[in-house]
């Protein structure tokens, strides 16, 4: 079982989610092949490219905007695609929602207000948002890092956070596939699950006196 930063939730207030691998699955081999199939190439070659660099962070920072992250990008990848290309790539890596995480989201929102943090950008948030609407209704609010201007798994990212919600760092619950951003929320003051699968969740919340049977 994955465990928190510690054994004592007795002061947990509130819960912050990911999205990507925890509400929502994603899948960048998709974006790869999409883009493979129209710059008529071999993708195991873009997959070798693409890269999560700077200018990809940039982007969720909201200081690189999509046209100038598209033109980074090609540039990376070596092909003559267009913006619009790009894009379908791009807004092609959202899979379904991951099995049982809406039903332990709704069981969780009954004692505790729910909050999600995501590195996004523009482009990907207007995909997600609409796609995956009923599963997002459940949190107060969505923090994205391109509007934040602050990404995980910076510790400032997670205190800004925090402020915006009204509540002190180690009032959160911290729920994220990437042990990057567990560590980050844990620096930070939060306490921190690792999410290998909703089971993380379920038993995390469980132990705060959750019944989600």
């Amino acid at each position: 079982m994955a465990q928190t930063a510690t054994d004592d939730l007795a002061h947990i207030r509130a819960l912050l989610f990911d999205l990507g691998g925890v509400v929502f699955r994603i899948d960048f081999g998709r974006a790869i092949a999409i883009w493979a199939e129209r710059a008529s190439c071999d993708p195991v070659c873009l997959r070798t490219r693409f890269a999560f660099d700077d200018a990809y962070e940039d982007h969720e920072r909201g200081t690189l905007d999509a046209s100038a992250y598209f033109a980074a990008l090609r540039l990376s990848l070596g092909v003559a695609l267009t913006d619009d290309d790009l894009r379908a790539g791009w807004n092609g890596i959202y899979l379904e929602p991951v099995p049982g995480m809406a039903a332990i989201l709704r069981t969780a929102r009954s004692q505790f207000p729910l909050y999600a943090f995501t590195n996004s950008n523009p482009t990907h948030q207007k995909v997600w948002s609409i796609r995956f609407a009923s599963e997002l209704a459940v949190f107060r609010t969505v923090f994205v890092s391109s509007e934040i201007g602050i990404r995980k798994p910076d510790p400032e990212a997670f205190l800004a956070v925090a402020n915006r919600a009204g509540f002190e760092p180690s009032a959160f619950l911290f729920f994220d596939d990437s042990e990057e951003n567990i560590d980050g929320a844990r620096t930070a003051g939060m306490s921190a699950v690792l999410v290998e699968s909703p089971t993380d969740v379920r038993r995390s919340v469980q132990r705060l006196g959750i019944d989600t049977q």
